[in-house]
């Protein structure tokens, strides 16, 4: 394997007449740098040191490596972290591209601020043990084991780039908090019918198509009164935002379906029919930035659907954040299950007696946002014996075990019949 170490403080001089060597004579960078290089080693950059036995050591180290396909450049890693995800990181990222804004919202966020500026072989331990503390007295555990998962994700593409050796992310001593236990609730058939009743009427069929159909906030937003079949409902789109933007793209992990509708459920989607006629919307397809080559074009292409729900003014699609602060809150509200906004502290009194500027911001409600209607779907369908298999289906989940995770607490008891099962096999094998 070539390589050989160069002693940069002295060089070969006249021959010595006595012993017919050369001398060694002092050069320009006597005292003035480390004094052995290791060089000649294809593709590997030089590398100095005080003492020679620690340039040979290095060198052997090096050989070895190189001819096992291992050796990384720890000096690759002097580029800081910041630097890592804007130069080499973030332009090789592809996908979905409203997951991809959010990841980058996270990285500029939560990660970049706090280890942006550390070298990426300085990033250890203790520095991902203080990031841990620092994200701790900020977010909650769900934003931090996002945060984490970047991170890891980040680092460990460096690693592969040979830019760093190890991704201590994955070190044992040092783990994000666990993520606490949600157990997803299912409304009562009161109080569904009590935020329906709160809501607008050109709204109120959202809350069917929830309960009655399983359907995500956004599939609900996109559907077209042409995917309405006989007896069921073809679910093939929703409505995102992506960089502000309102676009239409398939459904959550692409997966389109097709979905039971009970009678019930038909007879009110032609209700809203009649009062409020779907009207056309386009939009651009996944994407909506401007395309830059035939291909993008052709696959970022607006579409347009005859939406069955859309915004008040009946001008477009609706906007999920527009709905869910306003007349999902107020529906809340009118039902009891928030409180009203408090009065905003130092508004002004008209001379009629009335407030200037009411508050509007109402209190927050995580636990009874639009998807506690898909909850209690598959509740319904769950207490009712129905198949996990087919429910897991019709919620567009990419296996069952996803389903019986979010949703074992709700299937029934077994009212004994396992046990009467075993007895009787019991009994016939006597």
């Amino acid at each position: 394997m070539p390589g050989y170490v160069e002693d940069r403080w002295t060089k070969n001089g006249p021959v010595d007449p006595a012993t017919q060597k050369p001398t060694r004579v002092k050069t320009d960078l006597y005292g003035k740098c480390k004094r052995y290089r290791v060089c000649g080693i294809p593709g590997v950059r030089k590398r100095s040191f005080d003492r020679k036995t620690d340039a040979d050591t290095w060198k052997s180290k090096v050989q070895a490596e190189l001819l096992r396909g291992e050796f990384v450049d720890h000096r690759d890693g002097n580029t800081t972290l910041a630097e890592y995800v804007t130069e080499d990181y973030w332009p090789t990222r592809t996908g979905d591209p409203a997951t991809l804004q959010t990841v980058e919202e996270r990285i500029d966020n939560r990660i970049l601020p706090y280890l942006g500026e550390l070298r990426l072989n300085a990033i250890k331990v203790p520095q991902l043990r203080k990031f841990l503390a620092d994200l701790d007295e900020r977010y909650g555990p769900s934003t931090i084991i996002e945060a984490w998962g970047t991170l890891s994700s980040i680092l460990q593409s460096a690693v592969d780039d040979e830019k760093i050796p190890r991704n201590y992310c994955l070190a044992k001593t040092v783990r994000p908090p666990s993520k606490p236990e949600r157990k997803a609730r299912a409304w009562s058939r009161d109080k569904v019918l009590a935020v329906q009743a709160g809501l607008d009427d050109c709204f109120k069929v959202m809350v069917d198509l929830g309960v009655g159909a399983g359907l995500r906030q956004g599939e609900v937003l996109g559907l077209s009164v042409d995917d309405i079949g006989v007896d069921v409902i073809h679910v093939r789109r929703q409505v995102r935002v992506v960089h502000s933007r309102l676009v239409f793209s398939p459904p959550k992990g692409g997966k389109t379906r097709t979905v039971p509708m009970p009678a019930y459920l038909s007879e009110r989607i032609k209700a809203h029919a009649a009062q409020s006629p779907p009207i056309p919307v386009t939009l651009p397809w996944v994407n909506p930035d401007a395309a830059e080559n035939a291909k993008q074009a052709a696959e970022r292409a607006p579409q347009t659907h005859r939406l069955l729900v859309t915004g008040q003014q009946r001008k477009g699609a609706l906007r999920r954040s527009v709905f869910n602060s306003g007349p999902w809150k107020r529906a809340l509200v009118a039902a009891g299950v928030i409180p009203p906004p408090a009065p905003r502290e130092g508004a002004r009194t008209r001379p009629d007696g009335s407030r200037a500027r009411p508050n509007t911001k109402h209190a927050s409600a995580p636990e009874d946002g639009f998807h506690a209607l898909r909850h209690t779907f598959a509740s319904v369908q769950l207490d009712a014996r129905e198949s996990v298999v087919s429910v897991s289906r019709w919620l567009g989940h990419s296996d069952p075990s996803i389903t019986l995770k979010i949703y074992a607490h709700m299937m029934p008891e077994a009212d004994g019949r396992g046990r009467a099962a075993m007895e009787a096999w019991f009994a016939g094998g006597s």
